[in-house]
């Protein structure tokens, strides 16, 4: 069996997500990865057969999504090359997980493909969403990747087709412990954004990753860190708690370990947006922005109730095979 799945690489969960799944998938046959997008961090711990520039998405200094950069860099008749060029009848099984280019090959070539991930989870209107909809946030997550079929991930399983988050191996066989720090992943933001707010907590201790550090070390009470998958899953087992933004897989592994959590979406970025409604939903602290007094929000929220949400880990053997099942 030849098996094409196609990654959306505007951030570091599709990617995590796809490493955790390639050695089942590998059980079935070969495996070829198709990487769009430019904005994971992550090294690829599989191998990349095609690649593209892709739709990626960019950010402001503190938080906003910089729509005008985001449409300057698109190159359509790129795109649409692109998607003419992938062999797509080569594959038995094409695995989408919400990547524009796949999709429309599958479109122009006329074969099958379902969409996997987070995002297929939208296509349900269970799935939770803010009380102000964006209809033009409704109308991409339904229609920027259409697949004939679609398998989703998300915090609760709001419909039939939606199974539990997939956790990255390392936070299934090691036990979770506090060892009081807290952990910061907020990529959207710059280092000025947010520093004077840890600053004002001096009792509090805060391991920040950042993309343009290099090398740990410490400043008072930050301790900072490259953006590192080994040096922040550590981080992330032994915190009392993580600031991060509202993306899917930082916070379904914050949550499976018991963790405290603040989650801040970013501005505009409507997927985000919803996934804060259904955290809201289980008692997550989420903030719409961030001013000045976010300090006492973050001391209030590491001395507040704890949280006691039990989320489940997905069986990747049992959803791989419903995956294959599709075909």
């Amino acid at each position: 069996m030849k098996i094409f799945y196609a990654i959306q690489a505007t951030g570091n969960g599709h990617i995590s997500r796809a490493a955790q799944l390639y050695p089942f998938l590998q059980k079935y046959g070969e495996v070829d990865f198709f990487l769009s997008g430019n904005n994971s961090t992550l090294n690829f711990p599989f191998p990349v057969k095609y690649r593209s520039k892709g739709l990626s998405l960019y950010y402001s200094k503190c938080g906003d999504l910089e729509y005008k950069k985001i449409l300057t860099i698109i190159h359509l008749f790129s795109v649409y090359k692109t998607a003419q060029s992938l062999p797509m009848r080569q594959y038995d099984v094409i695995i989408n997980d919400f990547e524009f280019i796949t999709a429309l090959a599958c479109k122009l070539q006329k074969t099958k493909s379902i969409q996997f991930g987070h995002q297929a989870s939208f296509q349900s209107s269970n799935t939770p969403r803010p009380e102000n909809k964006n209809i033009i946030g409704e109308i991409i997550l339904k229609n920027y990747a259409k697949a004939q079929t679609y398998l989703g991930l998300h915090f609760q399983s709001y419909d039939d087709f939606i199974y539990p988050p997939i956790i990255k191996n390392e936070f299934l066989v090691k036990d979770p412990v506090d060892k009081g720090h807290i952990t910061v992943y907020l990529p959207a933001y710059e280092e000025h954004c947010l520093l004077m707010a840890f600053k004002k907590l001096p009792d509090l201790h805060f391991h920040w990753f950042l993309p343009h550090v290099t090398q740990a070390y410490s400043d008072g009470n930050i301790t900072y860190f490259p953006v590192d998958q080994s040096l922040f899953n550590e981080s992330l087992l032994t915190c009392h708690g993580i600031i991060t933004g509202g993306g899917f897989e930082t916070p379904s592994e914050a949550l499976y370990l018991g963790k405290q959590l603040m989650s801040i979406p970013i501005n505009k970025h409507y997927e985000q947006m919803c996934n804060g409604a259904a955290l809201k939903q289980m008692g997550v602290s989420v903030l719409d922005k961030i001013d000045a007094n976010f300090s006492d929000q973050i001391e209030d929220w590491y001395n507040g109730p704890k949280l006691n949400i039990q989320l489940k880990a997905n069986n990747i053997s049992d959803t791989i095979q419903r995956v294959l099942a599709q075909y």
